[in-house]
């Protein structure tokens, strides 16, 4: 199998030694195997995603020497492709419009909790088709949601295979009835990551382990749409010395800020975890 892996970097900050070690491990197995490396620009969250940080990630990404194939995919540029794919989701009734807010989801004392909190209670799966219409055509906000129990029964059981932890049978309902498009953007995390992966020709993919959840709701979408599953390897997360999860926000430990301190690329990389 020709390895085919990418990085995937949303520019809502300056690019962080923990996002640097997602990279070098991606970069790493492309190189090794004489694979393909992509850079991808997932910048959906137009609120918080900035061209800025866009172009410093890219910096100090040619400073620490990485080097990519082919052109770099920014996803703020390909908005009706994610509509198209939604579009089939939309005619095989497997989506609806959710006009619920998150003080609306909070209230609702019994839902049952996933990875992100709260599972979305299902209010407005039960909705007429012309109630939905109505609430549309007067402009109320809402966003599009994965109605997960059909989509279950359609796409049947699957599994998914990481390097480290083997097969892992898919869970469809571990989100629940997941957004899959926004309320201020025409598709999610979920729905964009999983088609520009298959776009792209994605065999591995590599990322951090906090993400290992959300693999339960890509594959699910692979089986609904056709589209391949890959091989997934989700790597440890670095942690700051007070044991918390390395952030955007951690602003000494940024390559920028590591780079204006004296600091080689080659000592950049001896601060990472040699696994």
């Amino acid at each position: 199998m020709t390895v085919v892996t990418r990085f995937a970097p949303s520019p809502t900050g300056e690019l962080h030694l923990g996002s640097a070690y997602s990279a070098w491990q991606c970069w790493h197995r492309a190189r090794d195997a004489g694979g393909t490396f992509l850079l991808r620009i997932e910048d959906i969250d137009i609120r918080r995603c900035k061209r800025e940080f866009e172009t410093a990630i890219l910096a100090d990404l040619t400073w620490l020497g990485f080097t990519w194939d082919g052109a770099v995919r920014r996803q703020s540029d390909h908005f009706g492709d994610y509509g198209r794919v939604l579009d089939k989701l939309d005619a095989r009734g497997l989506i609806y419009p959710c006009f619920c807010t998150r003080s609306d989801i909070a209230a609702s004392a019994n839902a049952p909790h996933g990875p992100d909190g709260p599972l979305y209670p299902g209010t407005c799966r039960h909705l007429s088709l012309q109630e939905r219409r109505d609430r549309i055509a007067a402009g109320v906000e809402h966003c599009l949601r994965l109605d997960a129990a059909k989509a279950a029964a359609e796409a049947g059981p699957y599994s998914f295979t990481d390097e480290k932890r083997g097969r892992i049978s898919g869970e469809p309902l571990l989100f629940g009835d997941v957004v899959i498009a926004r309320k201020d953007t025409p598709t999610s995390y979920h729905l964009s990551v999983t088609h520009d992966d298959h776009l792209q020709g994605i065999t591995l993919v590599t990322r951090g382990e906090d993400l290992l959840p959300s693999t339960h709701v890509h594959v699910l979408l692979q089986k609904l749409l056709g589209y391949e599953t890959p091989l997934y390897a989700h790597h440890r997360l670095l942690t700051a010395p007070d044991g918390k999860r390395l952030a955007k926000r951690d602003r000494s430990l940024t390559i920028r800020a590591l780079r204006d301190s004296g600091r080689t690329p080659e000592e950049v990389f001896s601060l990472l975890p040699k696994d």
